[in-house]
């Protein structure tokens, strides 16, 4: 079993920023890659940002790219979002992901 507790949403005016951070706990591995998504009212989760094990290889959805960063630090089982320049559409909860595995995801609200 694996854990995943999100941290770090929050509401944030049109321009602003916020770090989101996913720990994990459990029967984890730091050979797991890991991912964030975000689901909005009426609407399917969607996929937001992707790295890998190592944190070598990362990948972005369109609609975050160059405004969101993800990383991870192994050693504290810990991934990151930093998420700056947000929109009113970016808005949702967002929910870290690690095999099959999901966290209960943290609120971001964006307001313009």
């Amino acid at each position: 079993q694996v854990q995943l507790v999100e941290s770090g949403g929050g509401l944030v005016q049109f321009g602003g920023s916020l770090r989101l951070s996913c720990t994990a706990s459990g029967r984890t591995s730091s050979n797991d890659p890991m991912a964030w998504f975000r689901q909005a009212p009426g609407k399917e989760r969607e996929f937001v940002a992707f790295i890998s094990s190592n944190g070598g290889v990362t990948k972005y959805a369109d609609s975050v790219k160059g405004r969101f960063t993800i990383s991870r630090d192994n050693a504290k089982n810990t991934m990151y979002l930093q998420m700056n320049s947000l929109k009113p559409e970016d808005t949702a909860v967002y929910l870290c992901n690690l095999a099959i595995y999901w966290g209960q995801g943290t609120q971001v609200t964006v307001s313009s």
